[in-house]
């Protein structure tokens, strides 16, 4: 049977500009986002959306054309997001943090047909406007007030009119988002995601986390990283109340889970280690909560422990690849499994693959490769990597892990973050999880630099409390605590910070840099 779009009904399942209208006409009054002071339910939020559409159409905007968003978080950047994908535009978040080339470099690779950004945000467009001259004239917008030389976000939706237009068919196949995954690389990898994608985000983990129409989910980090879609998606797609804040706060993200009463939240290991920290934590302000994941690192152990005593039954811990894989430690396995990643949510599969590309044995460590329905059309234009990358229809991660007889999975490291000393791989997590039981040890991250009897020799960057211990001293009781002699480190770096990308993942690459310059007593 086909609908008013001209799609069947599957097609129109997995085209998610449908999934606004569906809960506009079943719950129009149920809360569907909340932001601050507004509150819109879903009647109001699909009514917003519908109009915007119509002033993107009235740009001259066409479906496929490739619009860039550098904001954040806001109400607006969600309207866009929906307004995108009813129009057929493919929406290309970048991180607000990008600048210059970085920021550039992205724009240009996506052929960007429009770009709308804010008012905290605009001077790093306006510093690369130069560069962009494939961009159209008009087509920077900003939201939240006026910028000389740019259009008015509100000029847009005022543009859209009340008048009905017809909305373009989508195949479920069609581009819906390109992301990309970081932008200091000299190529960047954008990674080509489809409606019907993003519609098994929906699906797929509002099973997992058990997100219901009743729960309200609160996010706290930047919805411009892939990984908010794991609990925006389900939110969405079961009709649930998704609270959005600003920025993270502990004290502010405590009170609106108090306040809004809060279900379901996805956060990064520092950031719950801050909440921890926090004097404002208080579990009882957080009691509504029934599920905590921590997402875009490894989790340590001891927060893990803490989070545990405090809030029991709620921790969950997610592995993400945005390329399409994804395991989940769910809330209710015991505690043995903290040290676990968990299984693939079904209907997504894992192998464990030697060199040879036979499976490893349980135990084993290899490389971690994936498949099933979230899994990526490609990497933009980049038919190549996308061949080197999912290979056989499985997605080849370039993470290294184990899985047990079970099938729990235990990750090792990136492969490019290996070690090879003296012939032997070292794993920088293993020695890490060994630093990381030091009681005056607040983070650390093991690199491999240049060793003339080695070839490489591990170094840790660390963070400590002042005054506990020093350098030789926690260099020669983390040698005589790791399992193996090659696993002992050559050299600690001091640091007051670990340098983080945009999805909190700890820069290595940038430690081994500063040590290699000479940064290395940290005095």
């Amino acid at each position: 049977m086909r609908g008013r779009t001209g799609l069947r009904w599957s097609e129109a399942m997995t085209a998610i500009g449908t999934l606004l209208a569906r809960q506009a006409r079943r719950r129009p009054r149920d809360t569907a986002v909340v932001f601050e002071e507004a509150r819109l339910d879903h009647a109001s939020l699909h009514a917003r959306v519908d109009r915007l559409a119509r002033g993107l159409a009235a740009m001259g905007l066409a479906p496929g054309d490739k619009i860039v968003t550098v904001m954040r978080n806001g109400v607006e950047l969600l309207e866009l997001y929906w307004a995108a994908a009813i129009s057929g535009l493919v929406i290309v978040p970048l991180s607000p943090m990008l600048r210059r080339q970085g920021l550039c470099a992205l724009i240009e690779d996506c052929g960007a047909a429009a770009i709308f950004t804010d008012a905290a945000c605009a001077d790093a467009i306006d510093e690369v406007r130069g560069q962009l001259r494939a961009l159209p004239e008009g087509r920077i917008v900003v939201a939240g007030g006026a910028r000389p030389g740019h259009v008015e976000y509100r000029d847009v939706v005022e543009r859209g009119g009340d008048r009905h237009r017809p909305r373009p068919a989508i195949a479920p196949d069609a581009p819906c988002s390109i992301i990309y995954s970081s932008g200091a690389t000299s190529r960047p990898r954008g990674i080509v995601l489809t409606h019907r994608v993003r519609a098994m985000y929906g699906s797929v983990w509002a099973a997992a986390f058990r997100i219901a129409r009743g729960s309200v989910v609160v996010h706290a980090g930047s919805i411009a990283f892939n990984s908010a879609f794991l609990t925006l998606m389900p939110a969405l797609h079961v009709g649930a109340t998704y609270v959005l804040m600003r920025r993270y706060r502990p004290d502010a993200f405590v009170e609106a889970v108090r306040r809004e009463g809060g279900t379901h939240v996805m956060m990064v290991p520092s950031q719950l280690a801050a909440l921890l920290d926090s004097p404002a934590f208080d579990a009882g302000a957080l009691s509504s909560l029934e599920m905590i994941c921590s997402i875009g690192a490894p989790l340590d152990g001891r927060v893990a422990q803490a989070l545990q005593g405090a809030l029991p039954g709620r921790l969950c811990e997610v592995y993400v690849v945005a390329e399409g894989f994804m395991t989940l430690r769910d809330r209710d396995e015991p505690p043995s499994r903290l040290g676990s990643v968990g299984r693939p949510p079904p209907p997504l599969e894992m192998r464990i693959l030697r060199d040879d590309g036979s499976d490893a044995a349980p135990g084993e460590v290899g490389e971690i490769a994936g498949r099933g329905p979230l899994l990526m059309a490609g990497y933009h234009e980049r038919p190549e990597l996308t061949a080197q990358t999912i290979v056989d229809g499985w997605l080849r991660t370039g993470d290294l892990g184990h899985a047990d007889e079970e099938g729990y999975l235990y990750l090792a490291d990136r492969a490019k973050d290996m070690i090879k000393s003296g012939g032997v791989n070292v794993y920088p997590r293993d020695i890490e999880e060994v630093i990381a039981r030091h009681p005056a040890v607040i983070e650390a991250a093991v690199f491999g630099v240049p060793d003339d009897a080695w070839g490489e020799a591990p170094v840790a960057a660390v963070r400590w409390h002042p005054g506990q211990i020093d350098r030789d001293g926690l260099r020669t009781w983390v040698n005589e605590r790791v399992a193996a002699a090659y696993q002992r480190i050559r050299d600690v770096m001091p640091v007051d910070e670990l340098p983080r990308g945009p999805t909190g993942q700890v820069e290595k690459r940038v430690l081994r840099g500063r040590y290699l310059a000479g940064e290395r007593r940290g005095e």
